[in-house]
Parts: C-alpha cells; structure tokens; sequence
C-alpha cells in the first residue's frame, strides 16, 4: 500500500495538523485481543478505516501464545502492510518465570515473527535494575526497537482491585524516573508509563507523577497509558495532541477528534488548538 495518505472527507474545515507516520511525538498505541476478542479480519477493517492515525498495534502479553502461527502472522503482516508498527506486550513477565533459555527463545521468536517492538515490563515480578536493563540490551541487540515500561505501583499490570494494589503500597516516583533513565541510556527507545497507581486503580490521581516524567524527559520518549476516555482526554487538555498515548482499539476516533480539535466534552470542546507558524 502506497503511504501517502488519502483525501479526507469535508476537506474544506482546517484541523489542528499532525504530523505524517512516522512520528515521534503524538503517536497512538492501541491495544489487540484481551479484554475484548477480536481477530485479525476485524483489526485491519478498522485499520482500513483509521490507520492513519494509528501509529503502533500492541498484543496485550497473554493473549500471544492462544493464537495459531497464522493468525499471529496476519495480525502483523497486516499492520505492517497499512505502516502500522508491531509491539508484544508484558508477555516477557511470564518468559521470566520459564527460565534463561525461555527468555533466548523469547527473542528470537519475536524477531522471526517480525515484529517490530519489544516491551519489557516487570510491573508483576520482584527483580533486580540490573536484570532489568540486561532485558533492555538483549532486545536493542536483537535489532528491535525497545518501550521500557515504568511504573510505581508494584503488581501493575493485571486486572488487581483498588484495595489489593493499595495494599501493596506505592513506590517512589523519583526512582521512577531514575530507572527510566537508566533504560534509555540502555538502548530502550521509548518509556511507557504504567496507568496503575497514577490514573487507574486509584482512588485520587497522581497528576504529579506523568508532570515529573515529562519535565524530566520530554514528549517524545514517553508513552502514558490512557485506556480510560476521561484519561487521554485529561492528557491532551494538560500537555497538548502531541502526548504519546495508549488506548484502546475502541477509542480511535474518539482520541483522534479531540487531538484534531473536531470535538470534546465541555472542558474541551473547541480548547485543543495547534499552531505551525
């Protein structure tokens, strides 16, 4: 497919402009089959619809290893074929249970299979930095593009009640923010920031934590995970279209209005504004 992209509908009505893939900054991660099934068919319609807006497809951990080789194989051949990007998800936590030689096999798989980015997370598994950032180093050998993900709520990543994950306590942002950048100086490419304990799972958010990031870091090299509509809506009003967000496949139209600055809810509509001077 070419990747010029095509002319849009009502052509006539200025957008906020974004930036043509691929992009370093505004980028959209969706999520694949988990919490809602759905196969490669019904992916690549929607991709069909809205991939240009769509930056990264991402398979949620558990769901890899259910699915058949073909099926695997046409979820990535058709987001590369729409210039969709590729990414496993927290799959490597369960890897690491399995052992070294499990963790070799990992990686190489992932690349036989091409696909295009390695997430390395450990939101559910009590490891040391260093086995972190050699995680880190094995993927940006192995050729791929690496999203370390960081968070600061231990046990991150399933589907944990509020009072299981308060329970576990919360961790220091300030160590947060000095492993993420221990991972890029590692070889990783792009920080996501683990929704539990800042805008999920929560019962105040932690607005403190994502501005801390972003002072430290920038808009480009982190992602902030925002699944929830009221979320990504709070991230574009505070820090603007261009944020790196991750929702869910469901939700690309409606993030993508309020990044172009078509709709949004009260607080919103009409706010979100761009300017190319």
């Amino acid at each position: 497919m070419t990747t010029d992209a095509p002319q849009r509908a009502f052509p006539f009505l200025r957008l906020n402009e974004r930036p043509g893939k691929p992009r370093t900054v505004g980028l959209t991660e969706i999520r694949g089959p988990y919490y809602t099934s759905f196969g490669p068919d019904h992916l690549l319609d929607l991709l069909d619809s809205v991939g240009p807006h769509v930056d990264i497809f991402k398979f949620p951990g558990a769901s890899m290893p259910l699915m058949s080789e073909t099926t695997l194989r046409k979820f990535i051949d058709g987001c590369h074929e729409r210039q969709v990007e590729v990414s496993t998800g927290g799959l490597i936590e369960f890897v690491l249970t399995r052992g070294p030689e499990a963790v070799d096999k990992y990686f190489e798989a992932i690349k036989n299979y091409e696909f295009d980015i390695v997430e390395i997370s450990v939101g559910m598994l009590a490891i040391t930095s260093d086995d972190y950032l050699r995680l880190i180093e094995r993927g940006a050998k192995a050729g791929l593009k690496v999203k370390a993900e960081i968070g600061i709520q231990f046990g991150a990543g399933g589907t944990t009640s509020i009072e299981e994950l308060a329970s576990e306590g919360q961790g220091d942002p300030g160590w947060a923010i000095a492993r993420a950048r221990r991972a890029l100086d590692a070889g990783a490419d792009l920080i996501m920031m683990e929704s539990e304990g800042v805008t999920e799972q929560v019962n105040t958010w932690r607005t403190d934590v994502p501005a801390a990031f972003i002072n430290e870091f920038g808009l480009e090299k982190v992602m902030f995970e925002g699944a929830d509509p009221a979320v990504f809506e709070w991230y574009v009003k505070n820090y603007g279209p261009e944020v790196n967000l991750f929702i869910d496949h469901s939700q690309i139209y409606q993030l993508e209005c309020l990044r172009a600055g078509i709709w949004g809810t009260k607080s919103t509509w009409g706010r979100v504004v761009s300017y190319k001077g």
